[in-house]
């Protein structure tokens, strides 16, 4: 299985004939398994008409200085190159264009550095369903995700539309031009767009602000204490002691790689999480790719990666205690015998409830068992100039103290968003579908899932979007915006899934999800992608026909 660009559909240009004949074999494949309702959700090959985008065309608004676009995208990270591709191919007419903060394309995966830095879900699901990952190992380093970004943005052509070095400041939206206006830093200078239809791919991470560490004396530490966000590329950890405050996934990553070149590493948890060892190699991909094209052999194993993961969350929902020993058992059987399973890896919480830890080939435990990596549970009482004293009275000395404790969340990048020039608190706003702002015309946010690789739902948002624009268009619609009819009938409820203590403490900085639909948070890829194919548009959507 070496040689998806070739075999694949959709990787990369080829003969007229050959894309069609393969879509035709994949979706009869599918079809060999599922109904044809089921096949919508599965297939990897986008299902679309083209059409025009002439209704959207406008002028530059009276200013000669700005420039009118049909679509404009905000980041270009997986959620922005994904939406991109969607929309130049199911709108070939449409002009648009992708507003880069940074100075290049990649997002999350441009921005985070340390060391071995990767993905916490398979490739199979994380890349792009129109250019499949082809690579050997599903758990890929953080570069390799970056340079896939590029790539796939260079051969579809998406990164001719890409401006990098431009950081969205405001959008206010004109009822009279039936469009945002845009207030753009381009490195420095200020700049105006106007788009008809704004797609906000940041994400929810503030890039350039980390989450405060709330370390009792941190302060006084006279070694270096660094935050994974912002990591120095001249830092020398080698012969050095390191502690790693946390237990999510930045943690669980860091510890195996610093060991091999620390002096000692010790993750410092005040709670235990859950880490899962997963192969860094399909195996049953290898075998397939024996017998099998490799584009058949990718759509099975993505198949796969797809169904899996949802049965295996909604058994952990369904049934907490056999999903907590069976954990246990498999990590026990892991851990040398000098480091107890209890208190380091029970947590408090049901598995799940939490987002889990993966560590591929199982090497954040191997590296337990070199001797020079520890876990330790405990309460800090107090930071101290050569290291943390915990309230158990144990010390541990330190070089470096790392506070891998979270990201600060933060929506649109920090833009100001406005209606008629009048401010909008997003944060006080219901999510439609987890796509659209309320009250806010033609205006989207990507938001991915907590419990699945966030492509998928980065994926199934696009299409939605898509397929908006597409009745819109048809019915010669200038703007839509979500609407709730009786607020006091809808009670809110957490848009994220999890109780991860940075996002229990950002609901405050996110909109809100409701316990009813269209206001619900997110379910699972197979309901979004039924919704986002067929689900009834007119459902807390107020259209509107004004000639701007």
């Amino acid at each position: 299985m070496t040689d998806f660009l070739r075999d694949c559909p959709g990787a990369e240009p080829r003969s007229s004939s050959t894309p069609d004949r393969l879509a035709t074999a994949s979706i009869t494949f599918y079809l060999s398994i599922f109904d044809s309702t089921i096949v919508f959700l599965f297939a990897p090959i986008p299902i679309h008409n083209p059409i025009a985008f002439s209704n959207f065309r406008s002028p530059t608004m009276g200013d000669p200085s700005s420039t009118f676009f049909d679509v404009i995208i905000i980041g270009a990270g997986i959620s922005g190159i994904n939406t991109a591709y969607r929309v130049q191919t199911n709108f070939p007419s449409a002009s648009y264009t992708i507003l880069e903060a940074r100075n290049r394309v990649g997002g999350t995966w441009d921005l985070f550095t340390y060391p071995g830095v990767r993905s916490d879900s398979d490739l199979y699901t994380f890349s792009f369903p129109w250019r499949p990952w082809t690579e050997q190992k599903m758990i890929a380093s953080g570069e390799a995700i970056r340079n896939y970004i590029e790539e796939s943005a260079a051969v579809t052509g998406i990164d001719q539309h890409i401006q990098c070095g431009h950081k969205l400041v405001s959008a206010d939206w004109s009822s009279e031009q039936q469009a945002w206006r845009l207030g753009v830093d381009a490195d420095g200078e200020k700049k105006v767009l106007w788009g008809r239809f704004v797609v906000l791919g940041t994400g929810y991470y503030d890039y350039s602000e980390a989450l405060p560490s709330k370390v009792p004396g941190i302060e006084r530490f006279e070694g270096q204490v660094i935050h994974p966000q912002f990591w120095p590329e001249e830092l020398d950890y080698e012969g050095k002691k390191v502690v790693v405050i946390g237990s999510g996934a930045t943690a669980v990553t860091l510890l195996p790689v610093l060991a091999e070149k620390a002096a000692r590493v010790t993750m410092l948890q005040r709670s235990p999480g859950y880490i899962v060892s997963v192969p860094s190699v399909d195996q049953s991909a290898q075998w397939l790719g024996r017998f099998l094209p490799a584009w058949l052999t990718y759509s099975i194993v993505r198949l796969k990666y797809l169904v899996l993961p949802t049965l295996f969350f909604k058994f952990c929902r369904q049934f907490p205690n056999a999903a907590r020993k069976m954990m246990r058992k498999g990590t026990v059987e892991q851990l040398p015998k000098n480091v107890p399973h209890d208190p380091n890896f029970e947590p408090k919480y049901n598995p799940w409830e939490q987002r889990l830890c993966i560590t591929p080939d199982g090497d954040f435990f191997k590296s337990l068992h070199t001797g020079n990596s520890n876990v330790v549970t405990g309460i800090i009482d107090t930071v101290t100039e050569t290291g943390i004293k915990m309230t158990s009275g144990q010390s541990l000395d330190a070089d470096i103290i790392i506070t891998a404790t979270g990201l600060k969340i933060q929506l649109a990048g920090g833009a100001h968003i406005s209606l008629d020039g009048e401010s909008v608190e997003v944060t006080k706003k219901f999510l439609w579908h987890n796509l659209m702002l309320q009250d806010l015309p033609n205006m989207a946010t990507i938001i991915g899932y907590t419990n699945a690789p966030w492509t998928l739902g980065a994926d199934s948002a696009a299409l939605h979007i898509c397929r908006l624009l597409k009745h819109m268009e048809t019915n010669k619609i200038t703007s839509a915006v979500p609407c709730m009819e009786d607020p006091s009938s809808v009670q809110a409820v957490p848009l994220l899934n999890l109780s991860s203590t940075y996002i229990e403490n950002s609901r405050g900085a996110m909109p809100k999800a409701g316990d009813k639909a269209p206001w619900k948070p997110r379910s699972t890829y197979f309901s979004d992608m039924w919704e986002a194919r067929f689900g009834n548009l007119n459902n807390g959507l107020q259209f509107s026909r004004v000639s701007a």
